[in-house]
């Protein structure tokens, strides 16, 4: 049975008893069952729409938290290629003259510039998740809350 079914079964039933009933307090009982049902349902919507609230924002954490992730990891590789770099340029020092290993300590300058920059990225993503709690669906909840309780 539908929703709308129900609400018309319900209504269909409430008018009934009010023709039976007249002067008793029966129609006002079914009245607030009625409503009753009818905040019971809204009751429902709302928490299944903020449990979808929390999902989402859970979804866009993680996926930042991901790329700050892979961000890091690119840096943190990005870091052992110039230390190694960075070991060729000085035994080429010693070994060679200044052109060599002068060239070398530059791309070495270069490969750390670039780490630099992805660790700040990754930095930055990872600050945006934190604290990994849906704070949005956190905040609907506890207005709704107060709501009610205001309203009770």
């Amino acid at each position: 049975m539908s929703l709308a079914d129900r609400d018309s079964a319900t209504l269909l039933a409430w008018k009934q008893w009010r023709r039976r009933a007249k002067g008793s307090k029966l129609p006002l009982v079914l009245g607030v069952f009625s409503q009753v049902n009818a905040m019971r349902r809204q009751l429902q919507l709302l928490t299944a729409l903020n449990l979808e609230l929390a999902k989402l924002e859970g979804k866009e954490k993680a996926t930042a938290l991901g790329l700050a992730a892979g961000l890091g990891v690119g840096a943190a590789a990005l870091v052992l290629y110039a230390l190694g770099f960075a070991f060729a340029a000085a035994a080429a020092g010693l070994a060679e003259a200044l052109p060599l290993w002068l060239s070398l300590l530059i791309v070495a300058g270069v490969i750390l510039l670039v780490a630099g920059i992805l660790g700040f990225l990754a930095m930055r993503f990872a600050r945006r998740t934190t604290p990994p709690q849906p704070s949005q669906a956190i905040q609907e909840a506890e207005w709704t809350l107060r709501t009610l309780r205001g309203n009770g």
